[in-house]
Parts: structure tokens; sequence; C-alpha cells
């Protein structure tokens, strides 16, 4: 997991490279236009060494402080998720009551003196001293039977970081010191793991990536958002949509609609029928094997004409409502899919653009590779304003219909930040291939990198737009039913190029520029502004 942002990535690191799994790695992106507007980072990401480390100052402490071993210390901070100030109030508010409750014991419970031979408590074989061990409590075991007992239950998962004796009516803790004298090297591997990540999973302020393959974990400073979710970065969208949509994508209802809009149910057995063929003679599946009419449901034995037109019933209207919100689903779920499968596209595009093209460049180009930056943030650019543009479609799915002023703003923002994003993946995709292969090139590669550094920030400033109208509610809809931008092109005569956010877009480019400029800032073409009759 990296630590990289841009300008809006948000409140969550930027996952270019390890969100996936891909192993590509994203540090060459330090774009100063994107550095320009960083929010402040409100997480920490931690390495193992990192987390390793903590745990060890953790145990240093209170080991310190509480005068105990750091065996004990450990079994402590396990106990209280691991949190030394815990640990520290309730041991000195109640030493004896927190030892019980943990499996401290200040002293044996059985001792065998002078015994040169004990018999183990589970297998009752009679071992040498040097072959029986037992925790705190004294009560005495064979090795192989601790051994067996320890790896069972470091094998049944985490639950073994707080074992016991095996004394029914003991309750004496296990440390982890007895635990790698006597376990094989796997079992000791494995509870360290256990160990390791406990510091995580125990702790509220902590969460694991959910990257495929991530083995960082971000600590939340105070004062950070929603930190329960564990789906992927999805600004501008909230994690309550997100996870709405996640679920209906996983759940059944979807199935029961189609059932319920594509289907017909047999008139006799009531069964769900699905039309395979072109006449409307229908039989049942065995053991019905009903005949009726796909077109009116009655029986085909003596079938006349069913042509004539009836009201729809209240079941027919159900139908079609199915068959609209199935529909409307569909349309959603595709584009949403669509941009997902684009942007794993796009970050295979990085990855080889890094390993192999940026060096086909240089040597094409004869320039170093530290001036081919443009081309790897380009592909950044796309790879983070798919995954922008994929939680959109969720977003629009859940806009209430009623509200068409507001939706007609936001398909608008979206589809302006869409055309400006295909214009790029376009140009980082197919032109540059005119610049690597064996023709020559049909223009200046300087001409290019112009070109792709133009659309990389307009595509940017796209997308800022989108997501701070996202993130402000589509509030730029005013009371009237009309967004500011509209407001300002009846009022001032502004055509497409009207006021938003102070700017005006680019006819040519699409840019946002400056209200003051009276030429595009990207393109140098002049603003155009188209004179309205106002009807008074």
């Amino acid at each position: 997991m990296d630590s990289e942002e841009d300008d809006y990535s948000g409140d969550t690191a930027v996952e270019y490279s390890k969100d996936d799994g891909d192993g590509y790695d994203d540090g060459d992106y330090d774009s100063d236009n994107a550095s320009s507007s960083r929010r402040q980072q409100n997480y920490i990401a931690l390495k193992e060494a990192d987390i390793r480390e903590r745990q060890e100052n953790e145990i240093t402490t209170v080991s310190t402080v509480l005068s105990v071993s750091r065996a004990d210390a450990s079994i402590l901070l396990r106990h209280y998720h691991w949190s030394a100030s815990n640990v520290h109030e309730v041991w000195f508010a109640d030493e004896d009551g927190v030892r019980k409750a943990v499996g401290l014991l200040e002293s044996p419970v059985v001792r065998f003196p002078n015994a040169k031979e004990l018999t183990c408590g589970i297998c009752f074989e009679s071992s040498p001293l040097d072959g029986i061990s037992s925790a705190a409590c004294g009560h005495p075991f064979c090795d192989e039977c601790w051994r067996a007992y320890m790896s069972t239950s470091i094998n049944g998962g985490p639950g073994c970081l707080m074992l016991r004796c095996p004394e029914p009516s003991c309750g004496a803790a296990v440390s982890q010191d007895m635990i790698d004298r006597l376990v094989s090297e796997e079992d000791k591997e494995r509870y360290a793991r256990y160990l390791l990540r406990s510091y995580i999973e125990d702790n509220p302020k902590t969460k694991w990536c959910p990257g495929p393959g991530c083995e960082y974990a971000v600590e939340f400073v105070v004062g950070s958002e929603n930190y329960d979710c564990t789906e992927d970065a999805h600004r501008p969208v909230d994690c309550d949509t997100v996870a709405k949509w996640i679920t209906k994508n996983s759940a059944e209802s979807e199935n029961t609609n189609w059932i319920l809009a594509y289907t017909k149910p047999c008139p006799k057995c009531k069964r769900p029928i699905e039309k395979n063929h072109g006449c409307m003679h229908m039989t049942c599946r065995a053991p019905c094997r009903f005949e009726f009419c796909w077109l009116c449901l009655g029986a085909y034995s003596g079938h006349g004409q069913c042509n004539g037109y009836k009201a729809t019933d209240e079941a027919e209207r159900k139908k079609e409502m199915a068959k609209i919100s199935i529909e409307r689903y569909t349309h959603y779920y595709e584009r949403w899919a669509a941009n997902e499968s684009s942007r794993q596209k796009a970050l295979a595009g990085l990855h080889e653009m890094k390993t192999v093209n940026l060096k086909k460049l240089s040597d094409k180009q004869s320039q170093p590779e530290t001036q081919l930056k443009f081309m790897t943030e380009a592909w950044l650019q796309i790879v983070e304003c798919r995954r922008v543009l994929k939680w959109t479609y969720a977003y629009g799915y859940y806009l209430p219909e009623p509200e068409q002023v507001k939706r007609q703003f936001f398909e608008y923002l979206q589809g302006e930040a869409e055309a400006g994003l295909e214009r790029l993946h376009l140009c980082a995709e197919k032109d540059v291939q005119t610049y690597l292969g064996r023709e020559p090139p049909p223009t200046d590669f300087n001409d290019f990198r112009s070109k792709l550094v133009g659309l990389t920030s307009v595509t940017r400033k796209y997308f800022e737009n989108l997501v701070r109208a996202f993130e402000n509610g589509l509030s730029d809809v005013d009371s009237q039913g009309t967004s500011r931008g509209e407001a300002s092109s009846r009022e001032g005569g502004l055509g497409r190029d009207s006021d938003y956010h102070g700017s005006w877009g680019c006819d040519e480019c699409t840019y946002f520029n400056t209200i003051s400029l009276p030429t595009c800032e990207m393109c140098h073409q002049p603003r155009r502004i188209l004179k309205r009759t106002r009807n008074e």
C-alpha cells in the first residue's frame, strides 16, 4: 500500500499498484499540480516491520512499568487489545483481579519437589523431569502431549493466542516462550503471524488494507472519517451507498426481478417458464406437461384468438415495473463494471509503460526516461479517473428519480468527465503507438507530449469539478430547480462556456479556465460567447 494521494483521491491512499494486487509501483508519481491541492493525510500506512516494532515497544513499556516478564506483558496486552494505557489502568486498580482474568499466576498451584519422574495428565505415561513441562500453574504434561495440544490449537486459528493449561480446572495462561520451545518451526511461524495480526485486528483504530495480496495496515488518526468500511477507495461516493451497491450486486433480488420480468408462470403448476422458441404454443416441463398460449396463458386445447386488448391487471403491471427496474439496474451496472474493467486494463498499460515502453521511447527519442515522466503521470491519472467514474454510476443509481434537475446536472458533469477521460485514454493507449513502431511518426514527439500533458491536466480538472460537486451534494442546483451554470447562462448570455465555479469551459479542448481569461489557457483558443435574445 502506497501513501501517494492525488488532488481528488481524498482521505485514503491512491492505490495505483498494491490496491489490486498487481504489483505495480507508482512511486514515480509526484505531479506538482496534484501535490498543490492534496489534503492533509489522516492515516499512517504500516509495514510489517513497523507493526512488529510497535508491538515490541508496547511489550517493553508494560514489562518495565509493571515489573513483569516480557512473556507476561505480551499476555496482558493481548487480553487488553494491545493498549498499554488500558493495561496500566486496570493493573494498578486491581492487580489480583487482572492476574486471575488473564491467567498470570504468581506461584505454582502444584509442586513435586522430590520427584524424579512424573505422570502426564493427558496420556498418563511416566516421563523423566526433562520430558515434562508445565505452565505457571505447575500441572505436569509430557512434551509430546504439550506439542500435540499446542499444534491443534494453532491450526485451529488465532484463538491459540489465548491458550490455557490443558487441566480442565486450571486457567493458567501458556506463554509464547513455552510455545516456541515445544512446537515445530511451521507452527512457531504460524503462531507469530497470528500474534502480529492481532495487533491490527484487536485495535479499533487500525485496519488491514483490503487490497488483494497487500500486507500493509492503516492506522487512522483522530478526526478521520468512517474507517469501518474496508472496500476499495471509492471517493466521492459515501460508504453507505457503496455498501448498498455491493450488496445489490451480490443479492438474489436481481435474479428474482429477472424471473418476474422475463418469465411467465405456468397456469397449472405456477412454475416460471422462459420462452425459448418462436411460436406461442408452450408446453410446461414434466410432470406437468400443460399446454398453453404464451400471450394469454389460456389452455391451448381449443384455443382461439387472443388478439383483443384487455386492460392490464395488477400482475401485468408488476411484471412491467420489474422489467423497467432490471433494465435500469443493468444500465448502471454495465457501466460500473465496464469502467472497472478499463481500470484493470489501465493498470496493465501502466505496468507495460514502466517496464517496456519507457525504455523504447527513450531509445527512439534520444531522451532520458526522466523526461518521459508525463507518460506514467497520464496513465496514473487514467487509473484514478476510472475508479472515480466507476463509482459515479453507483451514485447515479441511487439518485432519487423525482430530482430531475439535479439528475440532469449530475449526468452533465459525469458525461463531460467521461468524454475527457476517453480522449486521454485514447491518446495514452493508441496515439503513443505511432512513436513505438518502426514507421516514422506523422508528427513531432514534442507535439504529442504537449497534447498528452494538456489532456492529462484537462481531465484532472474535470474530475476535480465532478468530485467537488458530488461532495457538495450537487448543491449547485438552486432552489428554483436550475444549476448555477444554467442560471448564469441565462443572465449573462453565455453558452456552453458558462460560469461554473468561477470558470468557463473551452469548446475546443474542454479545459476549464478562470472566468477572467479571454483565451483558453491550454489551447489558446479565444473564448466564444453566445449571444441570446431574452423573451421579456
